[in-house]
């Protein structure tokens, strides 16, 4: 399947003071854009072109480098718009995602803690992520365009971009004050809920 990049779920400006539109309309139309352009041109001849975008990253890993880095790129950042909306983040969790950090996460505060800190760990450009595997959430950091999906078969239903071009024209080198924000004030739960049913 060719690669097409989808327009941003919001305006713009929707997601000010917390992500601005200068980072937006940097990182959605010459960094994923530039994923789509890239992955489209390396899916070529690669014997892929035929599977889901889930299969081409999966089977392109540590097989065809150039190809995963567009590939799984475009699949992180496909969701990542739809993780985040205007007045998203905070404890206004649906109950069935609630019940779900409270049995696996130790609850709210420490999911926000753990998520937080994975992010401010990753060493250079990478993710912070929650996924499912084997029913439970588990929270997890990757390197680079890496995502659960290629470590061990878990389902991804939350994932920040800790590359600098996310944050660095708001933040600086703050990463851990974005990834406050990101938490406290842009998380969609409700698509991380969607991906959460659909997952277990």
């Amino acid at each position: 399947m060719a690669f097409e990049l989808p327009p941003l779920p919001y305006a713009y400006d929707a997601l000010g003071p917390f992500m601005s539109k200068e980072t937006l309309e940097y990182h959605h139309d010459k960094h994923h854009q530039a994923y789509v352009t890239n992955g489209n041109n390396l899916l070529k001849d690669s014997g892929l072109e035929g599977k889901s975008l889930e299969d081409i990253v999966k089977e392109s890993f540590g097989k065809n480098a150039g190809l995963f880095n567009n590939a799984g790129q475009h699949y992180n950042h496909l969701h990542f718009w739809n993780w985040m909306k205007k007045d998203g983040g905070g404890k206004k969790l649906p109950a069935k995602l609630q019940a779900a950090i409270d049995s696996d996460l130790g609850g709210y505060d420490k999911f926000r803690t753990d998520f937080i800190a994975a992010g401010t760990t990753q060493f250079g450009s990478g993710w912070a992520w929650v996924a499912v595997k084997d029913g439970k959430l588990a929270i997890s950091k990757t390197a680079n365009g890496e995502s659960p999906l290629v470590h061990g078969g878990a389902t991804p239903i939350l994932g920040v971009d800790v590359w600098e071009h996310s944050y660095y024209i708001d933040y600086r080198n703050a990463r851990p004050k974005y990834l406050e924000a990101f938490v406290d004030s842009l998380i969609n739960w409700d698509y991380v809920l969607e991906l959460y049913e659909k997952a277990v």
